[in-house]
Formats: structure tokens, C-alpha cells, sequence
């Protein structure tokens, strides 16, 4: 077995005594979680619609192999090659996210897919974490120069990207993107009374987004009106962790996934609490917070700014979206349709988190002094 020594200087010497091996342990660990409930999930789903039992297993498979393969090379970069990467993501994504617009697929009243052969690309995925690295960059900025336009710089992507979510429609993205800027903006500095006045546009913007979209306004409803049934997957979701009990009914015996049409995708962690119990759910649940507080215990001792509000950034999505995902498969929060990270299916979700991640792993690498300023 190769190892590497402390004084050894090589590219992959110095990344191995660098990185934070725990927080990519437990990214490479929730990974492999992912491959376990996609082989129990999926196969069902695809019988279902006429397709080879283990398709969207072995899609998923090249996926997790292709983020991790990324999200480790991406972890070599230094802090300005992040930057710049960070750039060329964002750009990237908001001229595909133009491109859907007109020549995009439509996928339950929304257009936010591009066809690439048999590939389905969705480019509001790597907005994501370009945006908030991008979006940390200019605060940053602004925070080293007074007379540096930071923060219109910042406004003016952040109204750029959420205008093209909104055109899609994807409201939920557009809160997730909202709730990155708006964290990194009170990090930077933002006066507490522009931040209560955030948090009011925040409240008119989910209030207007009842009102203007239908889907949003029938999701709303049946979460707050008890006299209206609940949804079906989300009843059926409900089923399945009653049924699971602590232990579960054991791999392959759940139920739930031969009637949920989304059991592979987000309603995954329904099948979890099926077969595996409530006590595989709070591994699972433990390992996103072990991730995000070692995340923030190593991005904390650091004294680069553009570093805090990045990761930060970064982090706030990770956390949303399994967040997201978990509160709406028990009912806790309207279902929003969004990927529980690393274990739900979904090739343009696991890539984007693969680089995202991989942005995570480093920025929070130990860094000299001159390295630092790289």
C-alpha cells in the first residue's frame, strides 16, 4: 500500500496532509449509502415503466463514481483556481439556463432540462455552488476595497440567476439560492435592519409565489388544510416509515417503492425508513450533520474571508436541500420535488454536488501563508 510521508512534497502528498480526510470520508460514506438504497429503490420504478430492472441503478452508479471522481480533483485546486472555476460554472449554467428557455424540455409544466443524447441536463444544478462561491467573491471583494462595487455586483448576479429559475419555474431553487445569498450577506456584514428588511422580501416573495404559480398554491394546500387528503406519495411515504418500525423489514421487503412513482428519486429516503428502520435514518441523518459541523469547525479557523462566506455558502445549500428533502418526505414541509444529496437518483443534482463539494474540500485545506494568498 502507498503512503505518503508528512515531508513528502508531491501534488498528492501535500493534498493528502491538507485536506480534511474525515469530512471526505464521511462524503465518500454518504456516497456509498447512496448506491446501497438506489439498488434497493430503483428497480421496481423501472419494471414499472418498461425498463431493464437495474437502469436507473446503474446510471446512478456512473454518476456517484463520475461526482466523487470530480469532486476530488476539484479538492487540489487552489483557492484561486476555485474562483476561477467558480466563474466558469456560473457562466456556463446561466447561458444553459437561457438555452432551456428556448429549447428545453418540459417536464411536468416546467422547463429546465436539456437532451443530450440519452442524457437529460439540468443547468439550475450547477448554478448552485458557482453562484455562491462567485456571490462570496464579490462580498469579499468589497470588504478589502470600500470603493470595489461587491455588493451590486452581488445583487446584480444574484437577480440575473433568480430571474432565469423563475422562468423556468423553479421556486424551490429560487428560495434555496435566496437563503445562500442572503446568509452570505448577513455574514459579510449586512445591517440588521437590511436583513429584517431580506426577510421581508423573502416572506412576500413565498406569498406572491402562492398566488402566481399554481403548483405551488395546490402543494401549500394540502400540507395546511387537513380537510384536504394529503398527497399521495407523501401518504404512501408516511406508510412506509410506520411499517418500518426501528429495525425495518429488512433489504428488498419494503413495500413502498412498487407504488411510489418517485421512490428512487425523492422519496428515497421513504424507502430507507421501510426497509432499514428508523435507526439506518438517523445514521443517515447524523452523517449531513457531521458534514456540516466539521465543514464549519475547519472553515472557522480560518482568516480568509472570501473562504468563511464560500464555504458558508456552499455548506447553507448542502444543508437546505437534504433538509428539504427529509422535512418533506414526513410531512413536515410542502414537497418541493428536490434530490436528498448523494443517495437520491439524479445525474445533473449528484455532479453539481460532486462539485460543489469538491470546492468545500479546498477551500477548508490547511493553508501557509503563501498558499493562502493563491
Amino acid at each position: 500500500m502507498t503512503t505518503w510521508s508528512r515531508t513528502d512534497n508531491s501534488i498528492v502528498g501535500r493534498w493528502w496532509w491538507t485536506v480534511d480526510r474525515w469530512l471526505l470520508a464521511a462524503l465518500i460514506g454518504l456516497g456509498l449509502i447512496g448506491a446501497i438504497l438506489t439498488l434497493a429503490a430503483s428497480p421496481p420504478v423501472a419494471e414499472r415503466i418498461g425498463l431493464d430492472t437495474f437502469h436507473f441503478a446503474r446510471r446512478q452508479m456512473v454518476f456517484l463514481v463520475v461526482a466523487l471522481v470530480v469532486m476530488v480533483m476539484v479538492s487540489f485546486l487552489s483557492v484561486r483556481g476555485v474562483r476561477r472555476l467558480a466563474a466558469l460554472t456560473t457562466l456556463g449554467a446561466v447561458v444553459l439556463m437561457l438555452a432551456t428557455l428556448v429549447v428545453g424540455v418540459e417536464i411536468k409544466g416546467a422547463t429546465r432540462w436539456l437532451q443530450m443524447g440519452g442524457f437529460s441536463l439540468q443547468p439550475s444544478e450547477f448554478v448552485k455552488p458557482g453562484f455562491a462561491v462567485l456571490a462570496a467573491w464579490m462580498f469579499a471583494m468589497r470588504s478589502i476595497d470600500d470603493h470595489f462595487p461587491g455588493h451590486a455586483l452581488a445583487i446584480g448576479i444574484y437577480a440575473v440567476v433568480a430571474g432565469l429559475l423563475l422562468a423556468q419555474p423553479d421556486v424551490g431553487m429560487t428560495l434555496v439560492v435566496s437563503a445562500i445569498w442572503g446568509v452570505q450577506f448577513f455574514v459579510a456584514g449586512l445591517p440588521l435592519i437590511f436583513v429584517a428588511a431580506l426577510a421581508g422580501l423573502a416572506v412576500a416573495g413565498s406569498v406572491g409565489a402562492y398566488f402566481m404559480f399554481d403548483h405551488v398554491r395546490i402543494r401549500v394546500d394540502r400540507f395546511l388544510d387537513p380537510e384536504i387528503e394529503t398527497g399521495f406519495q407523501v401518504a404512501r411515504s408516511l406508510d412506509a416509515f410506520r411499517n418500518g418500525g426501528w429495525a425495518g423489514r429488512g433489504p428488498g421487503e419494503g413495500r413502498v417503492k412498487e407504488v411510489l412513482p418517485d421512490a428512487h428519486a425523492d422519496f428515497i429516503f421513504a424507502v430507507a425508513g421501510e426497509e432499514f428502520g428508523l435507526i439506518a435514518c438517523l445514521v443517515v441523518v447524523l452523517l449531513f450533520v457531521f458534514i456540516m459541523l466539521r465543514g464549519f469547525s475547519r472553515v472557522l479557523k480560518d482568516q480568509d474571508l472570501f473562504v468563511l462566506l464560500a464555504v458558508t455558502g456552499l455548506l447553507t445549500q448542502f444543508a437546505l436541500q437534504a433538509l428539504i428533502n427529509m422535512a418533506s418526505t414526513v410531512n413536515l414541509m410542502p414537497p418541493k420535488g428536490m434530490t436528498l444529496p448523494f443517495i437520491s437518483y439524479g445525474g445533473s443534482s449528484t455532479l453539481a454536488l460532486g462539485l460543489g463539494l469538491g470546492m468545500v474540500l479546498a477551500l477548508t485545506r490547511l493553508r501557509t501563508g503563501g498558499e493562502a494568498a493563491r
